[in-house]
């Protein structure tokens, strides 16, 4: 997280608990999510690390981050970054979970606004667009 924070000047990625324990710092390292707090950065070398910053396609937001915007799933947005990788990870690995596997799986990540009802019509409207339009 430091590194890509104060040397990549990648601060999309938000510093949390510095335990791994809220995943406000989550990064997709090869498709899966991973609290970056945690995570050395020689255990990244030759992986494909995706930040917040990687998922808009140009101007072009992705589908769970239009979602995010239409369902106004983030009050202060501290914890969005890592919601939305959350996220996306889950809709890769299954487009069309239920609403019990949604909760399942963005289970460690904590909104300290208590805005999860609007995360999870968010995640849901997400794979509703991606259901639609071809995936990233």
């Amino acid at each position: 997280m430091d590194v890509l924070r104060e040397e990549l000047d990648l601060t999309g990625t938000k510093y949390g608990c510095g335990e791994g324990s809220c995943r406000a710092c989550t990064v997709l390292v090869d498709g899966r999510p991973v609290a970056s707090c945690q995570l050395a950065i020689a255990k990244v070398q030759g992986k494909e690390v995706t930040t917040i910053e990687g998922l808009a396609a140009g101007d072009k937001l992705h589908a769970v981050q239009e979602a995010f915007v239409a369902e106004n799933a983030m009050q202060c947005g501290y914890c969005t970054p890592g919601m939305v990788l959350t996220a996306v990870a889950l809709l890769r690995t299954n487009p069309k979970p239920t609403r019990a596997q949604i909760v399942e799986w963005m289970n460690g990540n904590l909104c300290r606004c208590n805005n999860y009802s609007n995360i999870l019509r968010a995640i849901e409207r997400a794979a509703e667009l991606t259901q639609e339009a071809p995936a990233k």
